[in-house]
């Protein structure tokens, strides 16, 4: 069975100030999640679904889907603000529960080995392949991976980002994720404000989560337990997000997965803030100069 690409594309867009998964950044006016599917397909994936807010229904169905239909099986889902039976949503709440929420909400759309991406970030070509490649061979229920990046080729001059700060054994297998969501240059390095909010510092060769992960569909099963045990523990802070980090280290603190690290070259971009964009236009243009991308990405053959 090929894998299904998941493109976590529910983000509000706080501080890029709107809906930056559908800006144009490339050729033609091709989006990261334009790149994000022609890197996929190459790679060997067979299918992509979005997860989506409620509102973004339509704008997806007139200008996203249609324009990938033609090259592989589309489809999007969507991530309610809602939550089992039992529990209730805060009133003071606004947005959806986060990344790990946003892959549970896809589980009646997925039935094989998925990544998880997303929608406003660039993960390279040469990633999408080491992670196609991962899923192809691995036949154990409950063996996931992870792409680690270097943090410093993950951050961002325009302001703090969010991370998690892998620690990963000597079998290349990770330990924990840790995330960080106020990251920041420092130097040669960088720095992260801590809970108690003092500054932390890092050396920058850290390696990190930007959410590219290897999935079986055994974990839709821990996800909903662990997000119940989340909404027991903190489902009455409006704020409070469940991480795919997070969910993922304490399935694997009690021997219930195994997370293999898998190393990429590629360096990331994104468009967090808008001032982003002009850079990331830039690489891209650089990319396809430099003949990894086709000027057109969807004329002609993947």
């Amino acid at each position: 069975m090929s894998p299904t690409l998941l493109i976590l594309a529910a983000g509000l867009g706080s501080r890029y100030g709107g809906l930056k998964q559908m800006e144009a950044v490339g050729p033609g006016g091709a989006t990261l999640m334009d790149y994000a599917v022609f890197d996929a397909v190459r790679a060997g994936f067979g299918e992509v679904v979005f997860v989506i807010r409620p509102e973004m229904e339509a704008a997806f169905a007139d200008q996203v889907l249609p324009r990938f239909r033609s090259h592989v099986p589309v489809r999007a889902v969507l991530q309610r603000l809602d939550v089992p039976p039992g529990y209730s949503v805060p009133a003071q709440r606004r947005k959806p529960w986060g990344t790990a929420h946003a892959v549970l909400s896809a589980a009646p759309a997925v039935d094989g080995p998925f990544a998880v991406v997303n929608a406003d970030d660039f993960y390279g070509r040469a990633s999408y392949a080491v992670l196609g490649e991962f899923l192809d061979r691995t036949t154990r229920p409950t063996e996931y991976a992870l792409v680690g990046f270097t943090l410093r080729q993950t951050l961002s001059e325009q302001g703090r980002v969010a991370r998690g700060v892998c620690a990963v054994g000597p079998d290349g297998l990770l330990r924990a994720a840790v995330e960080h969501t106020r990251i920041e240059p420092q130097g040669e390095g960088a720095r992260y404000l801590d809970q108690d909010g003092q500054w932390r510092p890092l050396t920058g060769d850290e390696t990190v989560s930007l959410n590219m992960w290897g999935f079986q569909p055994s974990l839709f099963a821990q996800l909903a337990a662990a997000f119940e045990a989340f909404l027991r523990e903190l489902g009455a802070d409006p704020a409070a997000e469940f991480y795919i980090p997070t969910a993922v280290t304490a399935l694997i603190a009690r021997g219930a997965v195994t997370a293999r690290v898998l190393a990429t070259p590629e360096r990331w971009f994104g468009v967090t803030y808008p001032l982003e964009k002009a850079a990331v236009a830039a690489s891209i243009r650089e990319l396809v100069r430099a003949g990894v991308y086709p000027a057109c990405l969807w004329e002609g053959s993947v």
